[in-house]
């Protein structure tokens, strides 16, 4: 899958074609207003203590872990439950992993729209190493080095690392729809509860069953990156911490949300019907006609359905659905209906699934609706579209904990539904579990991204499915485990035109 997602080419750019757009004071204030728009404003809610308990030491928190990775209903289910019993969206409970990876797992859990952009406010919470939540990984898995996910936005080196990361994402901008369009044209059951729970939740992998892999990748970008690292180093970042920034950013934040994002993008797509697709196969192969029978930005900016189809997956299932903030002071988190006394030195948490499912600001929340934010009043929405860490009517910025990478995500998760209705009129996605896909063709040609019933599936879907299919399975382990399939994958990686690109 990390093929069709993107080519990102580390060679040295020509001066006339690089521009990076530094934020001016206009478009940061803007993006701030948006930002404080969706935190929840001041109306003089009555207070109501934070319902809920953490239970006894250490049997508490892991009952949470259990009911949470195994109870009925799943994630959602579980923090379901907990508005239920205690019939409130901010709630006290424990988050995994707790014993005996994280000292202390108690949280106060905020679920729905209102209580949940108080995360975005650096103001208000603080980020330092809350990335992976209630645990920090060791970081000898990632050189030695703190990278970008885990500083807060007041340390002096979240400017430089993320300035270094717009520059990686700017200084190839042009290549990514052709990239994209040539590499899509190349292509081609769970351990028993106690197992898993012992063995994956609660103890942490020593780094060492990963370092020589880890080892390979960054030599890799030491020498493909040569050129981002210069950058780094004229920003004022030493070598080897840019090189293990750069890693990180491509092997765990890129691929790592793409292997989630593109196959949770076709499974809702999949649900959605023949006359969903009809209508997106219109719009897409009129805009690519209109404008020269090629892909770009222009004709993209005509596909307003597919752009739409792209937030509502972003909406009704985000690829990170969890969020960290400790409260710098005392301070009173509001719901929609009631203000919560939070202090100083509290772990916050939110679900954002709950957040961006929330009845009372999105009608037919669990429906996945594709056309849902079109025309005004669907702009009007998008602010509550959350996935990157933030609103999505606002830009990130040198001093917030917003993806750099944002728009790309958005991007290369339109250009996959571009390729996918320049191909076929429609899909069905046959098992909820194996992701089998069947689908309808438009174009008979040779290597194309999917296949039709009864014939086996060409990669990199092969990658795609088996990605799907263990999405669920994935997310209910160790984000060091996770990093460890990714690096086995990537280490497998080639290029795709020449040692310059990672594909």
């Amino acid at each position: 899958m990390a093929t069709a997602a993107a080519c990102i080419s580390f060679a040295s750019p020509s001066p006339a074609r690089v521009v990076i757009r530094r934020q001016t004071r206009a478009s940061a204030s803007a993006s701030a207003t948006d930002r404080q728009e969706v935190v929840s404003p001041k109306r003089r809610l009555p207070l109501r203590k934070v319902p809920g308990d953490y239970g006894p030491p250490v049997v508490g928190a892991i009952r949470d872990r259990y009911e949470y990775f195994y109870g009925p209903g799943g994630r959602d289910g579980f923090f379901a439950a907990r508005v239920r019993a205690h019939r409130s969206t901010v709630v006290r409970l424990n988050m995994p992993p707790g014993p005996f990876v994280a000292r202390d797992p108690r949280v106060v859990a905020l679920l729905d729209a209102a209580s949940f952009p108080v995360l975005f406010d650096t103001s208000l919470v603080d980020k330092t190493d809350l990335f992976t939540g209630t645990f920090m990984p060791s970081t000898d898995l990632n050189g030695g080095y703190r990278v970008l996910s885990y500083l807060d936005p007041s340390e002096p080196n979240q400017a430089p690392v993320k300035t270094l990361l717009f520059y990686l994402l700017s200084h190839r901008r042009q290549q990514v729809i052709p990239k994209f369009r040539e590499v899509s044209a190349r292509c081609s059951a769970s351990p028993p509860h106690l197992v898993e729970d012992t063995l994956l939740h609660s103890l942490r992998l020593p780094p060492a069953l990963v370092k020589k892999d880890y080892d390979r990748l960054a030599d890799f970008f030491r020498d493909a990156a040569k050129a981002v690292v210069d950058e780094g180093e004229r920003l004022g970042i030493a070598r080897e911490e840019a090189v293990h920034n750069i890693l990180f950013a491509l092997c765990f934040n890129s691929f790592g949300g793409m292997k989630i994002l593109f196959p949770t993008l076709v499974k809702w797509l999949g649900r959605a019907g023949a006359r969903v697709h009809g209508r997106l196969a219109t719009e897409v192969r009129g805009a690519v006609r209109d404008n020269g029978g090629e892909v770009t930005m222009k004709a993209l900016a005509e596909m307003p359905l597919v752009k739409s189809a792209v937030y509502e997956a972003l909406r009704i299932e985000p690829p990170v659905a969890m969020q960290y903030g400790r409260a710098k002071r005392d301070m009173v988190v509001e719901s929609h209906d009631y203000g919560y006394e939070v202090r100083e030195g509290e772990m916050l948490f939110g679900y954002q699934p709950m957040a961006t499912k929330d009845p009372r600001v999105f009608a037919r929340p669990e429906e996945y609706v594709p056309d849902r934010f079109l025309g005004e009043d669907g702009a009007r929405l998008l602010r509550h579209v959350v996935w990157s860490n933030g609103p999505e009517t606002a830009a990130p910025t040198l001093h917030d904990k917003q993806c750099a990478g944002k728009d790309f995500v958005v991007l290369v998760a339109r250009l996959l539904l571009v390729e996918l209705f320049l191909r076929y009129d429609s899909f069905d996605v046959e098992s909820h579990l194996h992701a089998r896909l069947i689908c309808h063709r438009h174009l008979a040609q040779e290597g194309h991204l999917l296949t039709t019933a009864g014939q086996s599936l060409r990669r990199p879907v092969i990658l795609f499915s088996v990605l799907f299919f263990f999405t669920k399975y994935f997310s209910s382990i160790s984000n060091f485990f996770t990093l460890y399939g990714v690096i086995n994958q990537l280490v497998r990686i080639r290029s795709c035109t020449g040692s310059d690109f990672l594909c």
